[in-house]
Protein backbone atom coordinates (compact mmCIF):
# COMPACT_ATOMS: atom_id res chain seq x y z
CA UNK A 1 0.00 0.00 0.00
CA UNK A 2 1.30 3.60 -0.91
CA UNK A 3 2.44 5.38 2.11
CA UNK A 4 0.73 8.80 2.39
CA UNK A 5 2.12 11.68 1.84
CA UNK A 6 1.59 14.78 4.10
CA UNK A 7 -0.45 16.99 2.84
CA UNK A 8 1.75 20.27 3.13
CA UNK A 9 4.48 18.37 0.30
CA UNK A 10 1.35 18.47 -2.30
CA UNK A 11 1.00 22.41 -2.41
CA UNK A 12 3.54 23.00 -4.89
CA UNK A 13 4.78 26.94 -5.29
CA UNK A 14 1.76 28.10 -7.26
CA UNK A 15 -1.01 26.86 -4.61
CA UNK A 16 1.13 29.03 -2.18
CA UNK A 17 1.22 31.98 -4.17
CA UNK A 18 4.88 31.74 -5.64
CA UNK A 19 5.02 31.09 -8.55
CA UNK A 20 7.21 32.99 -11.00
CA UNK A 21 5.41 36.42 -12.73
CA UNK A 22 4.85 36.37 -16.00
CA UNK A 23 2.96 37.77 -19.42
CA UNK A 24 -0.17 35.34 -19.78
CA UNK A 25 -1.62 38.65 -19.83
CA UNK A 26 0.71 41.24 -21.07
CA UNK A 27 -1.36 44.01 -22.49
CA UNK A 28 -4.84 43.04 -20.61
CA UNK A 29 -7.12 44.99 -18.68
CA UNK A 30 -9.34 43.07 -16.61
CA UNK A 31 -12.51 44.06 -14.14
CA UNK A 32 -12.56 42.11 -10.42
CA UNK A 33 -15.83 42.01 -9.61
CA UNK A 34 -15.74 41.25 -5.89
CA UNK A 35 -11.95 42.23 -5.71
CA UNK A 36 -11.94 42.77 -2.04
CA UNK A 37 -12.30 40.43 0.60
CA UNK A 38 -13.88 39.74 4.36
CA UNK A 39 -12.12 41.40 7.17
CA UNK A 40 -10.76 39.15 9.59
CA UNK A 41 -9.51 38.90 13.14
CA UNK A 42 -6.88 36.10 12.58
CA UNK A 43 -2.82 37.25 12.76
CA UNK A 44 -2.43 35.93 9.38
CA UNK A 45 -5.70 35.35 7.51
CA UNK A 46 -6.04 33.61 3.79
CA UNK A 47 -6.58 35.74 1.21
CA UNK A 48 -9.87 35.45 -0.39
CA UNK A 49 -10.30 34.47 -3.98
CA UNK A 50 -10.54 37.89 -5.65
CA UNK A 51 -8.13 39.31 -3.83
CA UNK A 52 -5.74 36.13 -4.80
CA UNK A 53 -6.93 36.86 -8.43
CA UNK A 54 -6.02 40.24 -8.56
CA UNK A 55 -2.64 39.84 -7.33
CA UNK A 56 -2.00 37.06 -9.86
CA UNK A 57 -3.56 38.68 -12.91
CA UNK A 58 -1.06 42.12 -12.30
CA UNK A 59 1.65 39.75 -11.77
CA UNK A 60 0.71 38.06 -15.00
CA UNK A 61 0.87 41.58 -16.87
CA UNK A 62 -2.71 42.68 -16.27
CA UNK A 63 -4.22 46.09 -16.25
CA UNK A 64 -6.85 46.26 -13.16
CA UNK A 65 -10.03 47.82 -12.06
CA UNK A 66 -10.30 46.05 -8.29
CA UNK A 67 -14.61 46.75 -7.35
CA UNK A 68 -16.20 45.95 -4.46
CA UNK A 69 -19.16 46.62 -2.41
CA UNK A 70 -16.82 47.86 -0.02
CA UNK A 71 -14.78 50.61 -1.57
CA UNK A 72 -12.09 50.01 1.86
CA UNK A 73 -11.82 46.57 0.61
CA UNK A 74 -11.25 47.38 -2.86
CA UNK A 75 -8.82 49.85 -2.20
CA UNK A 76 -6.19 47.26 0.45
CA UNK A 77 -6.44 45.23 -2.62
CA UNK A 78 -5.36 47.87 -5.16
CA UNK A 79 -2.48 48.86 -2.50
CA UNK A 80 -1.31 45.06 -2.58
CA UNK A 81 -0.84 45.09 -6.53
CA UNK A 82 0.40 48.21 -6.57
CA UNK A 83 3.18 47.23 -3.70
CA UNK A 84 4.12 44.37 -5.89
CA UNK A 85 4.62 46.89 -9.19
CA UNK A 86 1.34 46.13 -10.74
CA UNK A 87 -1.48 48.73 -11.78
CA UNK A 88 -4.66 49.01 -10.72
CA UNK A 89 -8.01 50.85 -9.53
CA UNK A 90 -10.23 50.70 -7.10
CA UNK A 91 -13.76 51.12 -8.05
CA UNK A 92 -17.12 50.85 -5.30
CA UNK A 93 -20.41 49.17 -6.55
CA UNK A 94 -23.03 46.91 -4.92
CA UNK A 95 -24.27 44.45 -7.88
CA UNK A 96 -27.33 44.11 -6.15
CA UNK A 97 -28.78 47.81 -7.20
CA UNK A 98 -28.90 47.45 -11.11
CA UNK A 99 -28.39 51.29 -11.21
CA UNK A 100 -24.94 51.18 -9.82
CA UNK A 101 -24.24 48.43 -12.53
CA UNK A 102 -23.73 50.78 -16.11
CA UNK A 103 -21.72 53.32 -13.97
CA UNK A 104 -19.25 50.23 -12.68
CA UNK A 105 -18.59 49.29 -15.88
CA UNK A 106 -18.40 52.46 -17.65
CA UNK A 107 -15.72 54.01 -15.02
CA UNK A 108 -13.76 50.34 -15.23
CA UNK A 109 -13.28 50.76 -19.33
CA UNK A 110 -12.79 54.13 -18.85
CA UNK A 111 -9.75 53.73 -16.37
CA UNK A 112 -8.39 51.00 -18.46
CA UNK A 113 -8.70 52.01 -21.68
CA UNK A 114 -11.31 49.37 -22.57
CA UNK A 115 -12.06 46.37 -21.33
CA UNK A 116 -10.47 42.59 -22.59
CA UNK A 117 -11.76 40.52 -19.32
CA UNK A 118 -14.39 40.43 -16.73
CA UNK A 119 -14.22 38.49 -13.30
CA UNK A 120 -17.74 38.23 -11.54
CA UNK A 121 -17.04 36.56 -8.02
CA UNK A 122 -19.76 38.06 -5.81
CA UNK A 123 -21.59 35.46 -3.35
CA UNK A 124 -23.50 35.88 -0.02
CA UNK A 125 -25.46 33.26 1.92
CA UNK A 126 -28.69 33.26 3.33
CA UNK A 127 -27.37 30.85 6.06
CA UNK A 128 -30.99 29.49 6.60
CA UNK A 129 -32.17 26.29 5.66
CA UNK A 130 -35.34 25.47 3.28
CA UNK A 131 -37.56 26.09 6.40
CA UNK A 132 -35.86 28.86 7.52
CA UNK A 133 -35.19 31.06 4.54
CA UNK A 134 -37.41 34.22 3.94
CA UNK A 135 -38.57 35.46 1.14
CA UNK A 136 -36.89 39.08 1.56
CA UNK A 137 -33.86 36.64 1.95
CA UNK A 138 -34.29 34.49 -0.90
CA UNK A 139 -34.74 37.75 -3.07
CA UNK A 140 -31.51 39.24 -1.80
CA UNK A 141 -29.16 36.19 -2.45
CA UNK A 142 -30.46 35.80 -5.86
CA UNK A 143 -30.09 39.60 -6.72
CA UNK A 144 -26.60 39.39 -5.41
CA UNK A 145 -26.08 36.22 -7.03
CA UNK A 146 -27.38 35.65 -9.94
CA UNK A 147 -28.78 38.59 -11.01
CA UNK A 148 -26.31 41.17 -10.56
CA UNK A 149 -23.98 38.93 -12.57
CA UNK A 150 -26.46 38.77 -15.97
CA UNK A 151 -26.30 42.49 -15.14
CA UNK A 152 -22.88 42.83 -14.97
CA UNK A 153 -22.24 40.69 -18.12
CA UNK A 154 -24.87 42.48 -20.25
CA UNK A 155 -23.29 46.05 -19.67
CA UNK A 156 -19.85 44.16 -20.23
CA UNK A 157 -20.70 42.63 -23.07
CA UNK A 158 -20.69 46.06 -25.52
CA UNK A 159 -17.29 47.36 -24.03
CA UNK A 160 -15.52 44.37 -24.30
CA UNK A 161 -12.91 43.72 -27.24
CA UNK A 162 -13.14 40.99 -29.43
CA UNK A 163 -10.60 37.88 -27.75
CA UNK A 164 -12.49 38.70 -24.38
CA UNK A 165 -13.03 36.77 -21.88
CA UNK A 166 -15.51 36.58 -18.68
CA UNK A 167 -15.94 34.78 -15.99
CA UNK A 168 -18.43 33.72 -13.23
CA UNK A 169 -17.50 32.02 -10.27
CA UNK A 170 -19.92 29.75 -8.97
CA UNK A 171 -19.14 27.23 -6.55
CA UNK A 172 -19.56 23.02 -6.05
CA UNK A 173 -22.30 23.89 -4.21
CA UNK A 174 -24.24 24.32 -7.48
CA UNK A 175 -24.41 20.69 -7.73
CA UNK A 176 -24.79 19.14 -4.43
CA UNK A 177 -27.26 20.36 -1.28
CA UNK A 178 -25.09 19.65 1.64
CA UNK A 179 -24.15 23.30 2.51
CA UNK A 180 -28.33 23.42 3.35
CA UNK A 181 -28.56 26.96 2.08
CA UNK A 182 -31.06 26.27 -1.00
CA UNK A 183 -30.92 29.82 -1.96
CA UNK A 184 -27.39 30.17 -2.19
CA UNK A 185 -27.41 26.73 -4.02
CA UNK A 186 -29.90 27.63 -6.49
CA UNK A 187 -28.43 31.25 -7.12
CA UNK A 188 -25.06 29.34 -7.62
CA UNK A 189 -26.38 26.12 -9.82
CA UNK A 190 -27.52 29.65 -12.11
CA UNK A 191 -24.85 30.74 -12.65
CA UNK A 192 -24.17 27.81 -15.14
CA UNK A 193 -27.01 28.53 -17.18
CA UNK A 194 -26.28 31.96 -17.36
CA UNK A 195 -22.36 31.46 -18.45
CA UNK A 196 -24.22 29.46 -21.22
CA UNK A 197 -26.45 31.98 -22.27
CA UNK A 198 -23.10 34.87 -22.43
CA UNK A 199 -21.44 32.45 -23.90
CA UNK A 200 -23.78 32.22 -26.88
CA UNK A 201 -24.40 36.19 -27.39
CA UNK A 202 -20.88 37.24 -27.02
CA UNK A 203 -19.68 34.69 -29.65
CA UNK A 204 -20.25 36.65 -32.70
CA UNK A 205 -17.62 39.11 -31.32
CA UNK A 206 -15.12 36.72 -30.22
CA UNK A 207 -16.21 36.81 -26.29
CA UNK A 208 -15.90 33.83 -24.55
CA UNK A 209 -18.04 33.01 -20.65
CA UNK A 210 -17.37 30.29 -18.44
CA UNK A 211 -18.04 29.38 -14.87
CA UNK A 212 -15.56 28.18 -12.05
CA UNK A 213 -16.97 25.74 -9.15
CA UNK A 214 -14.52 26.29 -6.14
CA UNK A 215 -15.16 23.66 -4.01
CA UNK A 216 -13.80 23.73 -0.28
CA UNK A 217 -11.35 26.59 -0.19
CA UNK A 218 -9.44 27.91 2.85
CA UNK A 219 -10.54 31.76 2.35
CA UNK A 220 -12.19 33.82 5.44
CA UNK A 221 -15.45 33.35 4.35
CA UNK A 222 -14.80 29.59 4.29
CA UNK A 223 -13.50 29.69 7.41
CA UNK A 224 -16.87 31.72 9.13
CA UNK A 225 -18.90 29.24 7.21
CA UNK A 226 -17.01 26.32 8.61
CA UNK A 227 -17.33 28.01 11.95
CA UNK A 228 -21.31 28.07 11.61
CA UNK A 229 -20.98 24.30 10.27
CA UNK A 230 -18.21 22.57 12.22
CA UNK A 231 -19.25 19.43 10.18
CA UNK A 232 -17.73 20.96 7.19
CA UNK A 233 -14.37 21.39 8.33
CA UNK A 234 -14.28 17.90 9.61
CA UNK A 235 -15.11 15.87 6.04
CA UNK A 236 -12.86 14.16 4.89
CA UNK A 237 -10.91 16.15 1.17
CA UNK A 238 -8.65 15.35 -1.01
CA UNK A 239 -5.17 15.50 -0.36
CA UNK A 240 -6.54 16.01 3.34
CA UNK A 241 -6.72 19.97 3.01
CA UNK A 242 -8.73 22.55 1.61
CA UNK A 243 -7.96 24.25 -1.74
CA UNK A 244 -6.25 27.61 -1.13
CA UNK A 245 -7.70 30.74 -2.99
CA UNK A 246 -4.13 30.97 -5.20
CA UNK A 247 -5.39 27.62 -6.71
CA UNK A 248 -8.66 29.00 -7.50
CA UNK A 249 -7.04 32.13 -9.25
CA UNK A 250 -4.73 30.21 -11.11
CA UNK A 251 -8.06 28.48 -12.66
CA UNK A 252 -9.06 31.74 -13.75
CA UNK A 253 -5.88 32.90 -15.24
CA UNK A 254 -6.36 30.30 -17.69
CA UNK A 255 -9.95 30.86 -18.17
CA UNK A 256 -9.23 35.18 -18.61
CA UNK A 257 -6.16 34.27 -20.76
CA UNK A 258 -5.87 33.36 -24.22
CA UNK A 259 -4.99 30.34 -23.92
CA UNK A 260 -8.21 29.19 -23.50
CA UNK A 261 -9.52 30.91 -26.67
CA UNK A 262 -11.33 28.19 -27.59
CA UNK A 263 -12.69 27.41 -24.47
CA UNK A 264 -16.22 28.53 -24.33
CA UNK A 265 -19.62 27.95 -22.51
CA UNK A 266 -17.60 25.68 -20.34
CA UNK A 267 -18.05 25.28 -16.17
CA UNK A 268 -14.49 24.36 -14.57
CA UNK A 269 -14.55 22.78 -10.99
CA UNK A 270 -11.55 23.03 -8.53
CA UNK A 271 -12.18 21.05 -5.91
CA UNK A 272 -9.23 18.80 -5.88
CA UNK A 273 -11.69 15.86 -6.58
CA UNK A 274 -13.59 16.29 -4.18
CA UNK A 275 -16.75 15.48 -6.03
CA UNK A 276 -15.86 12.79 -7.65
CA UNK A 277 -15.34 10.74 -4.90
CA UNK A 278 -11.44 11.03 -4.20
CA UNK A 279 -11.06 12.27 -0.82
CA UNK A 280 -9.76 11.09 2.91
CA UNK A 281 -9.29 11.89 6.15
CA UNK A 282 -6.36 13.34 7.68
CA UNK A 283 -4.19 11.20 10.54
CA UNK A 284 -5.17 10.66 13.35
Amino acid sequence: MTEPIDPVRQLLAPALGRGRAGERLAGRRVLVVGAGQRRSDEVDPPLGNGRAMSLLFAREGASLACADRHEPAALETVALVEGEGGTATALAADIADPDQIDGLLADAAMALDGLDGLVCNVGIAAGESLAEVSVARWDRVLETNLRGHMLVARAALPLLDPGGSIVFVSSTAARAPASREPAYEASKAGLGALGRAVALEGQARGIRANVLLPGLIDTPLGRVASARRPRRAQIPLPFTRQGTAWEVAHAALFLVSAESSYVNGHELVVDGGLGAGIARRAPG
